[in-house]
């Protein structure tokens, strides 16, 4: 199990955090965020319900956007601007 993080496009990451606990999925976010540029929208995978409130509020705590939330098949796949 390892996680993936891919260039989708430009300005477009994917991260896929499948399988890992809290705080895994929001640490493994944070660090990609700081990687990409302001603008950059970062797919962030997980399947850990507890990690959702994890990334929320990480994310409302340094300003970057969440544009998107979907779940699929036990998938929780968000979708983030990066703002800060």
């Amino acid at each position: 199990m390892a996680v993936k993080f891919d260039k989708k496009s430009e300005g477009v990451y994917s991260l896929d955090c499948t399988g890992y606990v809290c705080p895994h999925p929001q640490i493994y976010t944070k660090k990609m965020l700081e990687k990409i540029h302001l603008g950059d929208t970062l797919e962030v995978i997980f399947d850990n319900p507890s990690s959702s409130e994890s990334i929320v509020a990480m994310c409302a705590s340094v300003g970057n956007e969440i544009i998107d939330k979907k779940a699929e098949g036990g998938k929780y796949i968000y979708t983030i601007r990066k703002a800060a």
